[in-house]
């Protein structure tokens, strides 16, 4: 088992398994560069994969990597990263790979070992990892997904307390490593007007939409193992819903954050077919690495209730989806209308009662919708928003947030074994249930199924792109 205080101590080495993998390419080199430019990668970098390649070979993958990224616009941070990087070549499956890296690692004594590798080999690489002694006082990153469904993903927490402490895993969900999905959290409870109105006494509802407007950039292998319930909603949209509905932390620690979170997992009522939606893009089943009868959803709505006595009754719509009309992620928390119609104008059934926004991507925004009253006598007005865009230049990337995070031990923007199964939990009895996967058209929002879904309490809101947005 790996030492306790291993956590708070800062790891003195990164070891990523998937070296030449797309997910290193496309989200870890770019970090790396980034922390290499703030000047905070000051330890070993091991890579190790099964392709033989050279140093130089690597080095050449790291250039492209982050040229594709940007631009490389720090000539010393990229030779510093260079001075850095190591690599070892093995099977995953070999005893030896693991020699060699631990021969490699030399006088190393806490690295932190990172599984950017699919998760058909995470028991293997995290076993081989406490056999060959490299676990003693280490770190394990984990990437999503973690698990396919409940049964998995409690195996898989089984194995990795087998070898490490639950302070020593890291399981990584990205997108907790946005500014934006942060700024909710803050948002919420540095703020006390919202207190007196976030809970079923005010709410009628709350929507989550994360959409994308391209398909499975050929993925579809991937996509094939996957689908947009598993990808998506259990576990980003899922983190969303948990930060809006979480109760204030009981203390300043993450500790108390994740005990919070958890608690709106273990609430949620489990879904059943009826709450869920499935959709296929058309051309999905043309896609390389694709079915040709393949049933796999890229589109998935669903209504969510979480059963506390905070949101008893307030239903939650989630949906997620590959080629729809823009890309972009937000929140709508539509609030109850006032109890009396007092002015002819007021009703809400021409349009959207109050609402509070949350932007979440491409750009960061909270908007709050209110009613005000037009110039003159009478008493009609028009419902405006109140915009708060925030930008972030210069913030950190989330792999880099979260690499940083980890190799210091501070686990605040990782999620737990007890919340990964209690949101498994909610999705699994739907997972492998029959459904109909309804076809749309590239471009729209889905099928039209999803917003049947929905119609008891309202439409869809479609995000749009900002004015002045990239």
């Amino acid at each position: 088992m790996s030492s306790k205080h291993g956590r708070t101590t800062p790891a003195d080495a990164l070891v990523i398994f998937g070296v030449t993998g797309d997910l290193a390419h496309k989200m870890i080199f770019p970090a790396l560069y980034a922390m290499a430019k703030r000047g905070v990668l000051n330890v070993p970098v091991v890579g190790v994969a099964s392709s033989k390649l050279t140093m130089g070979q690597l080095r050449k993958r790291v250039r492209d990597s982050i040229r594709q990224a940007g631009k490389i616009d720090d000539r010393a941070a990229l030779d510093h990263l260079f001075s850095k990087l190591q690599y070892v070549s093995g099977n995953y499956n070999d005893p030896d790979t693991f020699s060699a890296l631990k021969q490699k690692l030399g006088g190393v004594r806490r690295p932190a070992h990172y599984l950017a590798i699919p998760p058909a080999l995470f028991a293997t690489v995290i076993e081989s990892l406490g056999a060959s002694g490299l676990a003693d006082q280490a770190r394990v990153i984990v990437e999503k997904p973690f698990g396919r469904d409940l049964a998995s993903a409690r195996e898989l927490n089984r194995i990795a307390l087998s070898v490490f402490e639950e302070d020593s895993i890291f399981r990584i969900d990205h997108y907790l490593g946005k500014e934006a999905i942060m700024n909710i959290l803050y948002f919420r409870f540095a703020n006390s007007f919202l207190e007196p109105i976030w809970n079923r006494d005010c709410v009628a509802s709350v929507q989550v939409t994360l959409s994308e407007d391209f398909g499975v950039k050929g993925r579809g292998a991937f996509y094939e193992s996957a689908g947009c319930l598993r990808d998506v909603i259990q576990n980003h949209l899922f983190q969303i819903v948990a930060l809006l509905a979480m109760e204030p932390p009981a203390y300043q620690g993450f500790g108390a954050v994740h005990n919070e979170k958890a608690k709106v997992f273990q609430a949620m009522r489990p879904l059943v077919p009826d709450d869920v939606v499935c959709g296929q893009y058309t051309g999905y089943r043309k896609e390389p690495g694709v079915a040709k009868r393949s049933e796999v959803e890229t589109f998935c709505a669903l209504r969510l209730f979480i059963d506390s006595w905070r949101w008893a009754g307030v239903p939650w719509y989630l949906r997620s989806g590959k080629c729809l009309a823009t890309t972009a992620a937000e929140v709508l928390v539509e609030l109850k209308p006032p109890p009396q119609r007092l002015f002819d104008d007021s009703d809400p059934a021409g349009g959207r009662a109050n609402y509070l926004r949350f932007r979440l991507s491409p750009d960061s925004a909270v908007a709050l919708a209110a009613r005000v009253k037009r110039t003159g006598k009478e008493f009609v007005g028009d419902q405006r928003e109140l915009f708060l865009l925030d930008e972030h230049p210069g913030a950190e990337l989330p792999y880099e947030r979260l690499l940083s995070d980890a190799m210091a031990g501070d686990g605040a923007l990782f999620t737990r074994e007890d919340a990964v199964e209690a949101a498994w939990a909610v999705v699994d009895p739907v997972l492998d249930a029959p459904r109909r996967i309804h076809p749309y058209k590239p471009g729209g929002w889905g099928p039209k199924q999803a917003d049947v879904l929905i119609a008891a309490d309202g439409s869809w809101h479609n995000p749009v792109p900002e004015k002045g947005a990239s």
